[in-house]
C-alpha cells in the first residue's frame, strides 16, 4: 500500500509539473506574464500579508524573489503529490486540478497587463495535466495490477514531462533572452547626453576615511533592489513612450526623441525603502542624469485641484506621489542615468522616476510608461491599495556600521562610524550613546546636500566589558528619532539602531 500511495503522489507531481511545463511553453509565444508559475508568484505578492512580506525583505533583501520562487517550487510539490494521492480516490485529483485551473485563469485575467489569451496557458497546462494524471492513475480504488502504476509507464511519462519543461523553459529563455539581449545591446549602445545642470562635485570631507564605512556612493552592484517585478520588463528606447494625461489641459506623449529637447540634470540623491528595518540596508545613494519632472509635466498643464501624480510601470505597478512634492523645487526627475552609465535593466531602464524626500513605494517607479494627474479621493495605487500610506516622506533615520555587531575588541581608542539620512530635510546631529552614559556627539562628515545621506564617526575610548552602543540623529527640522521602535507597515520603522560589542 505504501508502493502504490507514494506512486500516485509521483505521479501527481509529474501532472503538476505538466501543468506548469506546457503552460509555461505557451506562454512563451503568447506573453511571458501569462505563464501560470508566475501568475501564482505575481498574485502571491499582491496578497502577501505585511508582516511576512516584510520579513521576506529583511531576512533576503534583494533575494526576495529568488526565496519566492523556491518556496512556491516546494508548495506546488507537496500539492502535486496531494493530487495524485486523491486521484486515487474517485478522481478527486482531477476536481482539484481543474479547480485550481480555474482560480489561477481567473487570477491570471485579473493581472494588470492581461488580455483574453492570458487564459490560454493555464487551460491547456491543466489539459495536458488530467491527461498526465488518467495516464498514471487510470482507475481509483482497483487492485487490477495492470491499473496501477507500472514503472515503464512513470518513465515514459517523466521522460515526456522532462522533454515538455526542457521545452518550456528553452522557449520561454530563448523569448526572453532575446528581448534582454535586445535591451542590454540597446543600453549598450546609448550614449548619455552631457548634463546642462551637472551635479557639484563631491567634497572629500562627505567621505571618512573609516574601514568598513558606508561608500558615500553606492554602486549599481550594491544599490538595493524591492520591486514587484518577478521578471524584468525588457523594454528598449525606441519601444518607450511616455503619456501623460489625466486632468490636465492636453495629453502628451514623450518619446526619446522628444526628451531630447528638454535640458538634462545631473543630481546626486539618496532613496530608501519603506520596507526597511532600523539599521536596515535599504538605502543608497547614486549620481542621477535626467529630465526634471515638472518640466514635462508641465507641458500637459496640470489642473490646479489635481494632487496625486499616478506613475504606471510597464509591468502594470502604479505608485501615487504627491504631486506637490513634484511641483515644490526639489530635483523630481525622470532618471535615464546612474553612476555615469545608463539605468541598469534592474532599475528600470530605459527611464524611472526619482522624487528626494518620499519613500520609493510613491516615488521611484522603474520602467515608467504612463503618469496619469489625479486626485488621491479618486484613486489609489499598488501599495496604497494594501493598506500602506498614500504620503510616505522618508523618516530620520540613523545606522552603525561599524564596528560589527557581537565584534570583539581592544581597549583603547576605537572608531564607531555610520551613516544617517533624512532626504529633502538633512541632518543636523548625531548622537552616541555607549551603555546609558550621556548622548555624545559624533563628528559629521562634510555635507553634500539636505537630499543625500551623512557619514558620521566617533572616537569612543573603549572599556573591558561588555557595552551597547546606541546612534540616534536629529533632522533640519528639529525632529530627532524617537526610542519607540515601529515595524515598516503602514508608513516606515521607527526606533534607534544599537550594536552590543565586547572590549577585551
Amino acid at each position: 500500500m505504501t508502493t502504490v500511495r507514494a506512486s500516485a503522489a509521483a505521479a501527481g507531481v509529474l501532472a503538476a509539473a505538466t501543468v506548469l511545463a506546457v503552460g509555461h511553453l505557451i506562454a512563451a509565444f503568447i506573453d511571458p506574464a501569462a505563464s501560470p508559475f508566475y501568475v501564482l508568484g505575481a498574485t502571491m505578492v499582491d496578497h502577501t500579508p505585511h508582516a511576512l512580506k516584510d520579513a521576506a525583505i529583511r531576512r533576503f533583501g534583494s533575494n526576495d524573489k529568488a526565496a519566492l520562487f523556491v518556496s512556491m517550487a516546494v508548495v506546488m510539490l507537496l500539492g502535486g503529490a496531494a493530487t495524485g494521492l486523491l486521484e486515487r480516490r474517485r478522481h478527486l485529483g482531477s476536481a482539484l486540478l481543474i479547480a485550481l485551473g480555474a482560480v489561477t485563469t481567473l487570477a491570471a485575467l485579473q493581472r494588470p497587463t492581461a488580455t483574453a489569451l492570458f487564459a490560454v496557458p493555464i487551460s491547456a497546462g491543466i489539459v495536458a495535466g488530467l491527461l498526465t494524471l488518467r495516464l498514471l492513475i487510470p482507475a481509483p480504488r482497483t487492485n487490477d495490477p495492470a491499473s496501477q502504476l507500472s514503472r515503464r509507464r512513470f518513465l515514459i511519462v517523466a521522460g515526456s514531462v522532462t522533454v515538455f519543461a526542457a521545452a518550456a523553459a528553452a522557449g520561454t529563455g530563448q523569448w526572453l533572452g532575446a528581448r534582454l539581449r535586445d535591451v542590454a545591446a540597446d543600453r549598450a549602445r546609448f550614449v548619455l547626453p552631457r548634463p546642462q545642470s551637472p551635479a557639484a562635485p563631491i567634497p572629500p570631507q562627505a567621505q571618512p576615511a573609516v574601514e568598513s564605512l558606508t561608500p558615500f556612493l553606492t554602486s549599481e552592484d550594491d544599490f538595493y533592489r524591492v520591486d514587484t517585478a518577478l521578471q524584468l520588463p525588457a523594454l528598449t528606447r525606441a519601444d518607450w513612450r511616455l503619456r501623460i494625461h489625466g486632468m490636465v489641459d492636453r495629453t502628451v506623449e514623450f518619446d526619446f526623441d522628444r526628451l531630447d529637447s528638454y535640458p538634462t540634470v545631473e543630481r546626486i540623491l539618496t532613496l530608501a525603502c519603506v520596507s526597511n528595518e532600523v539599521g536596515g540596508p535599504l538605502a543608497g545613494t547614486a549620481r542621477w542624469l535626467g529630465y526634471r519632472l515638472p518640466d514635462l509635466l508641465a507641458q500637459a498643464g496640470p489642473h490646479p485641484d489635481a494632487d496625486m501624480l499616478l506613475s504606471r510601470s510597464i509591468d502594470g505597478f502604479t505608485a501615487g506621489t504627491p504631486l506637490s512634492a513634484v511641483l515644490d523645487g526639489r530635483d523630481a526627475l525622470l532618471a535615464i542615468g546612474m553612476n555615469g552609465t545608463p539605468l541598469p535593466i534592474a532599475h528600470g531602464y530605459p527611464a524611472r522616476l526619482l522624487v528626494p524626500g518620499l519613500y520609493g513605494y510613491v516615488s521611484a517607479t522603474k520602467w515608467v510608461v504612463d503618469l496619469e494627474i489625479t486626485r488621491f479621493d479618486r484613486t489609489r495605487a499598488y501599495w496604497t491599495d494594501r493598506g500602506w500610506s498614500a504620503h510616505a516622506p522618508v523618516k530620520t533615520a540613523s545606522r552603525i556600521d561599524t564596528p560589527a555587531p557581537f565584534a570583539t575588541l581592544p581597549a583603547g581608542p576605537v572608531t564607531i562610524a555610520g551613516v544617517a539620512w533624512a532626504p529633502h530635510r538633512g541632518i543636523d546631529t548625531v548622537e552616541i550613546q555607549i551603555d546609558d552614559t550621556p548622548w555624545q556627539q559624533a563628528t559629521l562628515a562634510t555635507e553634500y546636500s539636505p537630499d543625500t545621506w551623512r557619514l558620521w564617526t566617533y572616537r569612543w575610548p573603549a572599556t573591558p566589558g561588555t557595552h551597547t552602543l546606541r546612534v540616534r540623529a536629529t533632522d533640519r527640522t528639529g525632529h530627532r528619532q524617537t526610542d519607540h521602535r515601529t515595524p515598516p507597515f503602514p508608513d516606515g520603522a521607527t526606533g534607534r539602531h544599537q550594536r552590543v560589542v565586547t572590549v577585551e
